[in-house]
């Protein structure tokens, strides 16, 4: 497995977006496809947040994570934050989400971050065990959610 920058994968974007809106739209139900396709064109970047990696193998995409300066409405004042961690279906319970924020992290720590921060609706267990740790609670699109974070330097 490799990742990259979605920025040097760009026709990756298209591979992603669909699977990524069906999985969300449950509860962000007023985002389009297209919305959703912006918000990673948004992320081609490479030395400025936001960015967003993308993990293949052998050319086949299997999932992408991003750093943000701001993710959760309300916390503002924390960053920069994991987002947007999501394999795709086939590949998942594969290590690849583990391998993205690694990656991620590795990469804030190269930019001089010290402190990262994440929201998730259902993926504590995975966070924990990659070392992040329960800070409080938000809201996001009307569910809440659970902030965590964790010292990557």
């Amino acid at each position: 497995m490799q990742i990259d920058l979605i920025a040097n994968r760009p026709g990756d974007i298209d591979v992603l977006v669909g699977p990524m809106f069906e999985y969300w739209q449950r509860v962000s139900t007023d985002d389009t496809i297209e919305a959703r396709r912006e918000r990673f064109r948004r992320h081609m970047n490479r030395t400025h947040l936001p960015i967003a990696w993308v993990a293949h193998d052998r050319g086949v995409v299997l999932g992408t994570a991003a750093l943000r300066a701001t993710d959760l409405p309300g916390h503002d004042h924390l960053t920069p934050w994991l987002s947007g961690v999501f394999v795709l279906p086939d590949y998942r319970r594969r290590g690849v989400a583990a391998a993205l924020c690694r990656h991620v992290e590795a990469c804030a720590v190269q930019m001089g971050h010290r402190q990262l921060y994440l929201f998730t609706l259902d993926q504590q267990p995975l966070y924990e065990r990659l070392g992040w740790r329960f800070t409080g609670k938000g809201t996001w699109m009307g569910v809440t959610a659970d902030v965590m974070t964790k010292s990557v330097a």
